[in-house]
């Protein structure tokens, strides 16, 4: 049984979650157990943030004590020029979901632990890549990033397939420019069948099929799976998405993002607290909360 939350008061340290939307986040109920289970006065937020309202709300929870925040669609990327620093996983990726707040200086650092969680799931599933490995991946955001650029270091051929074509030929383009690699590529949809023919793994990131739009997925129809692949939907919510469904009925292993969720979230949890996250415990309301949906 997690331990329950403890009162707020003056001494509360602040972190949250900024995006738009955020009500279908698990990340407050999977950081508030870390936080209760380590009996730490800390608390995280999630916080409604319009595009066109970001500049502001970091200025907002800079001014309120913040100690960090995780950020999520659509932040991903343009909060980039308003942070003080970024670390290298972030130069690398072109990506920032997590924001570390010096509370003496008033700085803010931009970090990316989507890579490292993506990379630590696979790992965990027993998924692995190499230079053999050929990788499709459906989006061009933010997580699209940071799983493209595990995924390079890795070695794998990669190629971006999107809606819009010309925002998977940029981050094509980035990653080249970062790896130096002619194995990644960019597509538009209407090539999906031909690049995706002998994919050894998809990864869905975008947020088609996220509650409560459950009844819609990234692939088209008529558009066959790959033989002997593997799915894995970033998308967490609900645990297993039409997506996945699909490509099980088509013969794929098809693995969901919680994980990713949850070692992401552990290592901003260590970043902000200096202390070891209880993964399990995590692990275990992010289960709870979406079996009981």
């Amino acid at each position: 049984m997690t331990a329950q939350v403890g009162h707020i008061d003056g001494q509360t340290q602040l972190v949250g979650i900024l995006g738009y939307p955020v009500a279908h986040s698990l990340s407050p109920e999977m950081h508030n157990a870390a936080f209760a289970e380590l009996g730490m006065n800390w608390r995280y937020v999630p916080l409604l943030v319009r595009p066109e309202q970001l500049a502001a709300a970091l200025r907002g929870v800079l001014a309120l004590g913040f100690r960090g925040v995780n950020l999520t669609v659509p932040h991903k990327v343009t909060c980039i020029p308003l942070l003080d620093s970024v670390t290298e996983a972030v130069t690398i990726a072109g990506a920032v979901n997590t924001i570390r707040i010096d509370g003496s200086s008033g700085r803010m650092e931009g970090l990316n632990t989507d890579m490292s969680g993506f990379l630590t799931d696979l790992a965990a599933n027993r998924i692995s890549i190499g230079e053999t490995s050929r990788v499709v991946i459906l989006g061009a955001g933010g997580a699209a990033r940071a799983v493209g650029a595990g995924l390079a270091r890795s070695g794998a051929h990669i190629t971006f397939v999107n809606r819009t074509a010309e925002r998977g030929a940029q981050i094509a383009d980035f990653l080249r420019s970062s790896w130096a690699s002619s194995k990644i590529e960019s597509a538009g949809m209407d090539q999906l069948a031909e690049v995706s023919r002998e994919a050894s793994l998809v990864v869905n990131t975008t947020p088609v099929g996220m509650y409560p739009s459950v009844d819609a997925s990234p692939w088209p129809n008529g558009v066959p799976f790959p033989k002997d692949a593997v799915l894995y939907d970033t998308v967490y919510r609900p645990l297993q998405t039409k997506l996945m469904r699909d490509a099980e009925r088509s013969g794929l292993r098809a693995v969901g993002g919680v994980g990713m969720l949850v070692y992401q979230g552990a290592s901003a949890f260590e970043m902000w607290t200096g202390k070891k996250p209880p993964i399990e415990v995590m692990r275990a309301i992010c289960q709870k909360r979406l079996m009981e949906a």
